[in-house]
């Protein structure tokens, strides 16, 4: 039987730090400090509910941050 994989470990980060910030300026920052994945959203946008370790999610509005969740 293969090994069960461990995931990624996650940044010890406050997703809400992100909320406001331009979207561009957002994802630099969430790469620095340690996110192997961000995903960019539009409001409303219909997504999978996958829990996805070392995701970070943004909702984007005009080109800011508006909401921002793990995985």
């Amino acid at each position: 039987m293969a090994p069960i994989p461990t995931p990624p470990a996650e940044p010890q980060d406050n997703p809400d730090a992100y909320v406001g910030l331009d979207a561009h300026s957002a994802e630099s920052q969430a790469g620095a400090r340690g996110w192997s994945t961000v995903r960019q959203l539009p409001p409303g946008a219909i997504i999978t509910m996958e829990y996805l370790a070392g995701r970070l999610n943004f909702e984007v509005t005009e080109g800011k941050v508006t909401r921002c969740w793990k995985g």
